[in-house]
């Protein structure tokens, strides 16, 4: 067996991971072209190694705690019936069974507390020790249980906090821990933090801090963990990413490119708080600098329409520059269903560092950019470079330097 630990384990995506794996093993399911990756013959040192059968689901969550994994599945699917009804009610014997454990949500930001009512560790009164000592028993548990797990943060986007020297070496953040120091640690690092103490490898695919935390990234090599994020590439930045390299190849100048985002559920909720919004809009814009190498003026802004539920819309428009200095433009418009784009990425990410791990890999596994708007180490955003990393990285053991992986952006 095999384990995934879902950091927001009630929330659309995470419950939409959670009916698809049930769906898969009960036989109802596609997985054939069905957006899951690492299903695709290409990467079957992958699947063969980890197949979804063998999957076992756990998780952390700050709402809902009375309910279990069908009840809290069932409430998203009648907000926004996303999938049929079949899948949800195919996997729900085993659904039933999954019961999330009280996580943290410190300094999450007015998006998450806008939520409702939350249940948290520290809501208990808990130490920041005393919460990463809950974390890491509860992960410990998981872990004797499956054998092998990886955590994978899937909860809604924190703001970024400004790090201080205290959080540049283990030292220091561990001072932060003994001391208390609750106003300079976020939810995802205290995730990150007792992730890496147990050696259980840690996927961000939120643009929170996670495990990009200096001190952090250094208990990964420590521990000899592998890790990766941030923020999961699933709609408008992977067109964004995908396009703007067909510029660059055909040698036009982007001159500008904005877009404009409306979208629904808990996600525009939290995404509707100037705090929790920055990092987003911050990680979707460096798509494109990192895709071409160069920084075109942009625009990118994030509303919450609450009629969209779990969809999400984005208009596109590009002013570029090509024979004879003539300007033109490109228009897109991109709609889709926010947690069905996002699951199968969840398990892609999940078992890419299992399978990173099981080769003795660890610190930042880069070839798996493909995945991210945002990749640690400011990898190139371009997705068929990004893709070709991936696919050289599954099929050969390829490594690249991380110096020929990063983006290399001109200033103006």
């Amino acid at each position: 067996m095999t384990g995934i630990w879902l950091i927001g384990a009630y929330g659309a995506v995470s419950t939409t991971t959670l009916v698809g794996i049930a769906a898969i093993k009960a036989g109802v399911a596609p997985r054939v072209q069905a957006g899951i990756v690492t299903e695709a013959p290409e990467c079957d040192p992958i699947r063969s190694k980890f197949p979804l059968e063998k999957m076992v689901m756990g998780g952390s969550e700050v709402r809902f705690l009375d309910r279990n994994g069908f009840q809290a599945s069932e409430k998203i699917w009648e907000e926004n019936y996303h999938f049929r009804r079949k899948y949800l009610d195919a996997g729900k014997n085993e659904l039933q069974k999954f019961r999330a454990k009280k996580g943290t949500a410190i300094n999450c930001g007015p998006g998450v507390d806008a939520l409702g009512t939350l249940e948290t560790l520290e809501g208990e009164g808990l130490t920041l020790s005393e919460i990463i000592g809950k974390l890491m028993k509860d992960y410990e548990s998981f872990k004797n249980k499956t054998g092998e797990a990886v955590v994978i943060n899937a909860a809604s986007t924190e703001p970024h906090i400004t790090l201080t020297e205290e959080h540049n070496t283990l030292d220091g953040f561990e001072g932060l821990i003994d001391e208390n120091k609750v106003e300079k640690v976020t939810a995802s690092m205290l995730y990150a933090y007792a992730a890496m103490k147990q050696k259980i490898p840690y996927g961000n695919f939120t643009p929170s801090h996670g495990a990009t935390v200096p001190a952090i990234r250094e208990l990964a090599i420590r521990e000899q963990v592998p890790y990766m994020g941030d923020d999961g590439k699933t709609g408008e930045t992977l067109m964004k990413t995908t396009l703007a390299p067909m510029f660059k190849m055909r040698n036009l100048k982007i001159l500008g490119w904005a877009g404009f985002n409306i979208l629904g559920d808990d996600d525009g909720i939290t995404l509707s708080k100037d705090e929790n919004k920055a990092s987003k809009i911050e990680s979707k814009d460096k798509a494109i600098s990192s895709s071409i190498g160069y920084s075109p003026f942009s625009i990118t802004e994030i509303k919450y329409f609450p009629p969209l539920v779990d969809h999400k819309v984005a208009w596109d428009y590009i002013s570029y520059r090509g024979f004879l200095g003539t300007k033109m433009a490109l228009q897109f418009t991109w709609h889709g269903i926010d947690s069905i784009l996002a699951a199968p990425i969840v398990i892609d990410i999940a078992r890419s560092l299992l399978f990173a791990k099981s080769r003795g890999e660890f610190g930042a596994i880069h070839e798996l950019a493909f995945f991210f708007k945002h990749p640690i180490d400011d990898i190139i955003g371009n997705t068929f470079i990004q893709y070709k990393f991936y696919m050289d990285w599954i099929t050969e053991g390829r490594k690249v330097e991380l110096e020929k992986m990063q983006a290399k952006i001109i200033s103006k």
